[in-house]
């Protein structure tokens, strides 16, 4: 398991969940990059977005911005590696996980510095509630992507569900540092705390 402290975790309020109502996976949001950041260093971007995030004063803007975020990390400067992305989606829409693990082995063989390929991976192993390897390739998501918000809840969400309900309130916490504006991520925050999961009595 990823220490917080090492290499922090996240996933998205506007993710597809699962069925069982769950706080969110490791889905991207978006693929479009913002057009008025292009004469930026990807680097540049990310803090950028990541610094109005933060600041941002409604939940339409920090959504706008949260795509614009998953927009760059879902660019993988492949188009084999895109027509796998976009061949994954379609078989998970189908729920076939067993094809859409396929394509993703062969995503992170040929790109393993593409985080996206490693979080959705995680995302579609985390459906096949594969807990184990999900862990891991949030893990591989992480390293690449310490502030990916989507791989995070992932990361929260399976603690939860296994009862580490102190750890998973440590990494609500953390995401919610990045992005105040998660309202699923705030309501988990509220009910483990309720819970007592901080040490103290709801």
């Amino acid at each position: 398991m990823l220490a917080l402290g090492a290499t922090p975790l996240a996933w998205a309020d506007d993710a597809p969940a699962k069925e069982d109502g769950r706080v969110g996976d490791l889905a991207p949001v978006a693929r479009e990059a913002p057009q008025d950041a292009t004469q930026l260093s990807r680097a540049d971007q990310l803090n950028a977005l990541f610094k109005q995030l933060k600041g941002a004063g409604s939940e339409d803007e920090a959504t706008k911005i949260e795509n614009s975020i998953a927009a760059i990390w879902m660019k993988s400067g492949s188009d084999t590696v895109d027509l796998l992305m976009t061949w994954t989606e379609d078989a998970v829409h189908d729920k076939n996980y067993g094809l859409a693990l396929d394509y993703l082995d062969r995503v992170v063989t040929l790109k393993p510095d593409y985080a996206e390929g490693w979080n959705t991976r995680a995302t579609v192993e985390f459906l096949n509630d594969d807990y184990g390897r999900s862990m891991a390739d949030i893990e591989r998501t992480l390293k690449l992507e310490p502030r990916h918000f989507g791989a995070l809840v992932g990361l929260g969400t399976i603690l939860q569900d296994i009862g580490e309900d102190k750890q998973a309130l440590k990494v609500y916490r953390y995401v919610i540092d990045l992005d105040p504006h998660l309202t699923n991520v705030r309501d988990a925050i509220k009910d483990l705390t309720d819970k007592g999961a901080d040490g103290r009595d709801g």
